[in-house]
């Protein structure tokens, strides 16, 4: 049993604490919102009274941040940083989805001091965090690999080693750049059917036993009513939101530029899910993007 505090508990880092206590570790919880903590104390984790209080004794630090910002502040620039109280032999894992240079800076200063900080984003959603199936993107050294191995494994099915520090973060970054690209694909083209008299859930049927199968169509259909326990089943509420999939997709316009790397097909999903953003549907589900294209 590892003692591991965990920061930040929004959809996904609540049910991953969850997970955590549920494998028989000590893991103290913090979060700036309470209710959130309490959720998560609820089902058997130790409260703390700050991120300080969290990490006093822990032999793991997880993090699952907004951005990037975030996670800088919290280990290296703001008022209390982490990197000043943290036990020299805990391996701190960041599972935020962040720039890749804010991964490797992070890295290079927690190094400097002693310190060991690798970045590990997620796939897999809300629904892959409360079953414990997330999959992750581990930029890291072999040895800090196998070091979080064990305790990743406990939230998560598919344990990646991406590459060094910051490898995870482009990982994940490449992935959602696909996923934008598959979900808006696969939103035009059931639009498509239905506006020339096909029922989508016998459209979805043909297309996920034929060429066009992809992830959507096997668990996460964005038409409402083909698919039971999906947000598009649920007016668009849950899952992963708009909001961010915009960021993740500017991720990896960012990472593009860096390297000159042509996303046309990314940049076009992006035009697209800020069009759908400016309407006001940023905290409904990325699936929601279907909208866009109907008449409503």
């Amino acid at each position: 049993m590892a003692t591991i505090a965990f920061i930040g508990l929004g959809h996904m880092g609540g049910p991953m604490a969850i997970n955590l206590v549920k494998a028989g570790h000590n893991v103290h919880v913090f979060d700036l919102v309470d209710t959130l903590v309490q959720e998560v104390a609820a089902e058997g984790a130790q409260a703390a009274t700050s991120a300080v209080d969290a990490v006093s004794d822990a032999d793991f630090v997880i993090s699952m941040l907004p951005a990037g910002k975030h996670v800088e502040a919290l280990y290296v620039t703001g008022d209390q940083p982490l990197f000043d109280v943290v036990k020299r032999s805990a391996l701190i894992i960041d599972s935020s989805t962040i720039d890749a240079a804010t991964a490797q800076r992070v890295a290079k200063v927690g190094a400097e001091r002693g310190l060991n900080f690798i970045d590990a984003p997620v796939s897999g959603g809300v629904g892959g965090a409360k079953a414990g199936t997330l999959a992750f993107m581990v930029g890291a050294s072999e040895a800090q690999f196998a070091q979080a191995k064990p305790i990743l494994e406990c939230m998560g099915k598919n344990i990646f080693h991406a590459g060094d520090h910051g490898a995870g973060q482009i990982a994940k970054a490449c992935n959602n750049l696909l996923l934008g690209v598959l979900m808006t694909g696969t939103c035009e083209a059931l639009n498509l059917g239905v506006k020339n008299g096909l029922d989508p859930a016998v459209l979805s049927e043909i297309m996920k036993q034929s060429s066009g199968n992809n992830w959507a169509l096997q668990v996460y259909n964005p038409y409402p009513g083909v698919m039971p326990g999906v947000p598009s089943s649920n007016d668009y509420q849950g899952g992963f939101m708009v909001d961010l999939m915009f960021k993740d997709l500017g991720l990896a316009m960012e990472l593009s530029q860096q390297s000159a790397s042509p996303v046309p097909m990314g940049s076009s999903a992006r035009a697209l899910f800020n069009l759908h953003k400016a309407k006001g549907n940023g905290t409904l589900d990325f699936s929601s993007v279907l909208r866009l294209y109907q008449d409503k």
